[in-house]
């Protein structure tokens, strides 16, 4: 389909950006990559008549050192990002993931904060940034403020952003080396959204699982965390890894389509969080 016409405005710092979307207000959508918003725009479940382009504003480019965090620009392409050596030191689940996005023309062209503001469920950053407990950074006109990855997200491609906000910038914990890691993303072909994927980060010492983080894909209206097999993995012994990932789809509601009933969803929630756990564990 043709996209309603819009105007275009390019944008060169956040601060224009805010002020570009305070004037057309719920008529204006930000661009960076465009792989979220253009293939919405073709089948006109949104039409706004103002695109504000921010994929040339330089502070939200680019990976920076920030102590115990990371902060990933929200412009910064998902290639980029992948190869960064800043992610892949110091948080390389980051890097595999992303690796796993579309296919290297996606990746090329659209960015990681676009992924995570468009507030897909079927997408793989959003899961990554809720396992991670990832914070967000959102300038608006009352200026900038932090919000929290498992407040981020509100409704099937609804967040927290506003008609006035931009996301800037992603703070991501370092992780050291005691964390293991693993995403397991089932789809119907290749390149297509996840139908389910489940992400391990586990952190492992003297035969014991420390902590567990498990961030679900497309099981529910939202991100997930499979809380209930968290912490049946915490402070456990391997042995009970079969147990606890038997719960990875409680208090989930995934959705049904041409591709999966729920129950099915819910089946592979159970058997790629196992796959995934063992994985991070080395198994």
């Amino acid at each position: 389909m043709i996209p309603a016409a819009f105007d275009y405005t390019r944008v060169g710092s956040v601060d224009e950006a805010v002020q570009a979307l305070g004037q057309h207000g719920e008529d204006a959508k930000v661009l960076a990559g465009g792989h979220s918003l253009i293939p919405l725009l073709r089948l006109r479940l949104a039409f706004p008549s103002v695109l504000v382009d921010v994929g040339r504003v330089d502070e939200m480019r680019g990976v920076r050192d920030d102590g115990d965090h990371l902060v990933i620009g929200a412009a910064t392409t998902h290639d980029e990002v992948m190869h960064d050596d800043l992610v892949r030191q110091h948080c390389p689940v980051i890097s595999d993931v992303v690796s796993q996005v579309g296919d290297p023309q996606v990746r090329h062209r659209g960015t990681f904060g676009g992924g995570i503001a468009h507030g897909d469920p079927a997408g793989d950053l959003p899961a990554l940034a809720l396992a991670l407990d990832a914070t967000f950074v959102i300038a608006g006109s009352g200026g900038r403020r932090d919000v929290a990855a498992s407040d981020f997200f509100v409704d099937y491609l609804q967040t927290v952003l506003g008609a006035e906000d931009v996301l800037v910038e992603i703070k991501v914990p370092k992780l050291g080396s005691d964390w293991g890691h693993n995403y397991q993303k089932f789809n119907r072909v290749a390149q297509a959204w996840a139908i389910v994927g489940s992400l391990a980060l586990v952190r492992r010492s003297d035969g014991s699982i420390d902590e567990a983080r498990i961030g679900l894909t497309h099981m529910g209206s939202v991100p997930l965390r499979a809380s209930a097999t968290e912490q049946a993995l915490a402070g456990a012994s391997t042995d009970v890894i079969a147990d606890a990932c038997d719960q990875a789809a409680e208090g989930t509601s995934p959705p049904e389509d041409l591709n999966a009933r729920a129950d099915y969803r819910q089946h592979l929630a159970r058997v790629l969080t196992r796959r995934a756990v063992e994985h991070a564990l080395g198994g």
